[in-house]
């Protein structure tokens, strides 16, 4: 972004994060070749709030758009969510999550976010795994923030492809197929009489 107008590099900060809200101010200063002070000024001439309060905007509009499973029973924060398209959500590892000897995520809590992102894709009242094949590439160690991304593969009637990748930074560690079955309250009630 260096030495173009002010004009100029207002226009493509505000662009470039209406496309890409995550961004932090330092990503955005290296990538632009700016100070960090420099992206500050334009965010705050643009009327663009600081990452927190971006983050937590898409958060809320993404939570008022799950249908599939109650906002509690998803695991860690929702990001984005455009049903039937894509998903992400983010979970800091915390002690309560770790074994004690080995000071490493437990393997069930990394399933439970993807699984529960995996779900919350679902254009349907409510929503159930019927498979999975999932890969753990690497330990997730305990203060490590995991960032899970899900994306809609094929939708065919009720059922949904749905891949689910899992990263820390930008190494991925664990990967997951999922084949989830859309249901409404009726689908449910049957299942339980036979």
């Amino acid at each position: 972004m260096g030495r173009r107008s002010k004009e100029e590099r207002r226009k493509i900060l505000g662009e470039e994060l209406s496309k890409h809200p995550f961004f932090t101010d330092d990503e955005l200063a290296e990538k632009y070749k700016v100070s960090v002070s420099t992206i500050r000024l334009d965010r705050g001439e643009l009327g663009i709030p600081e990452l927190r309060k971006r983050t937590r905007a898409v958060a809320q509009e993404a939570y008022s758009t799950l249908q599939s499973l109650d906002y509690q029973e998803l695991i860690g924060d929702l990001l984005e969510l455009v049903i039937g398209e894509r998903a992400c959500s983010e979970l800091v590892i915390d002690e309560s999550m770790v074994l004690t000897k080995a000071r490493v995520a437990r393997g069930h809590y990394l399933f439970a976010q993807a699984n529960s992102l995996a779900i919350a894709l679902v254009d349907a009242p409510m929503a159930l795994t019927g498979s999975v094949k999932l890969k753990f590439l690497r330990p997730v160690q305990l203060g490590e923030v995991v960032v899970a991304v899900g994306k809609v593969l094929k939708r065919k009637q009720n059922k949904y492809w749905v891949q689910v990748s899992v990263h820390v930074g930008t190494e991925e560690v664990l990967q997951g197929d999922w084949v989830l079955f859309a249901l409404n309250g009726s689908d449910v009630r049957e299942m339980e009489v036979e």
